[in-house]
């Protein structure tokens, strides 16, 4: 009698568990209405209740110039690796996991990183400008798409371990703008129809990593901060640095990710998949100073503008 109330007791736990544990989008919610939304995400995970989370809205007139967010230094990111990237739906986004390990350092850190994979966020991609999904903003703008290449320290194996370091892991991440055709992402978007559905997996062949973000000589301009993962379980510990030169890619090419399923056949197209911003709490988002940020810099044009044309009137008078 005790081992069966015992049995009972573990299968309302696991029922439980598969209720509470469940997160997902907004976007979600009506298919999946017991599913966890960002809002209630710390009921997956604590650490998503936390103070040091991402993403975050970065105004640009707060950000704190930086002397050392000196250019970041490349390697690898250049070399088509021999190894298959491998391409999947996770239920969440597409993720493509990398076999070679490129690196990147300098920008003020203390030590290398090597990349072991990069996702996408998006908003609904027939219509990037009316609903756009970058999860970080500037000064309250979106951009259509964000790409999240993700790195640990180079000293340790995998993403477990990183997180059991201090800094152990750093986010490049990219705005994705609607403009021209990017070649460069044909043969990944491509690729895309054969990994509609939740826990379908693709063997691509390697690109140059470089290849799928803007030239190296306009990665100058970034903004820092210390952030956590966008996604349960939210570990905080993240070094963030978030680029103001964005990857274009075309309206068509932005289509093609209308294709994805958050789940089987017959489930919701995968929409919306970001995290909404979150409370800086305190912490500084800090400019690497290559230039001025372009918001202020067309704030100094008109006021300069401005000062111009009262110039003028008076001398006219």
């Amino acid at each position: 009698m005790e081992l069966l109330l015992l049995a009972l007791c573990c299968l309302h736990f696991l029922k439980t568990e598969a209720v509470v544990g469940n997160w997902c989008y907004r976007s979600q919610k009506c298919e999946q209405p017991q599913c966890e939304d960002p809002p209630r995400w710390y009921l997956v995970n604590k650490d998503c209740n936390g103070n040091k989370q991402s993403p975050v809205n970065i105004v640009t007139k707060n950000v704190v110039f930086d002397k050392s967010l000196k250019p970041l230094t490349f390697e690898g990111y250049d070399v088509k690796g021999s190894a298959k990237w491998t391409l999947e739906n996770n239920g969440h986004t597409v993720k493509v996991t990398l076999n070679s390990s490129p690196k990147f350092g300098g920008g003020g850190l203390g030590r290398k990183y090597k990349a072991v994979e990069f996702h996408l966020h998006w908003g609904v991609p027939r219509e990037p400008q009316n609903i756009p999904g970058s999860e970080h903003s500037i000064d309250g703008e979106k951009y259509p798409m964000e790409l999240h290449v993700v790195h640990i320290r180079e000293d340790v194996p995998n993403v477990t371990e990183a997180k059991k370091i201090p800094e152990g892991l750093a986010v490049l991440a990219f705005f994705v703008k609607a403009d021209k055709e990017n070649t460069n992402y044909a043969t990944l978007l491509s690729e895309l129809e054969n990994v509609q559905f939740k826990g379908n997996t693709k063997q691509i062949d390697p690109l140059p990593l470089m290849s799928l973000l803007p030239p190296e000589e306009d990665l100058r301009k970034y903004y820092r901060y210390e952030g956590s993962l966008t996604t349960p379980d939210c570990h905080q510990g993240v070094i963030w640095t978030i680029f103001v030169k964005p990857v274009e890619l075309s309206l068509s090419q932005l289509a093609k990710f209308a294709t994805l399923h958050f789940d089987s056949s017959n489930s919701s197209a995968m929409t919306e998949n970001f995290r909404p911003p979150q409370p800086l709490n305190g912490r500084e988002v800090l400019w690497s100073g290559a230039s001025i940020p372009l918001p202020l810099a067309k704030l100094l044009l008109l006021l300069l503008a401005l000062a111009l044309s009262c110039t003028l009137s008076s001398l006219g008078h």
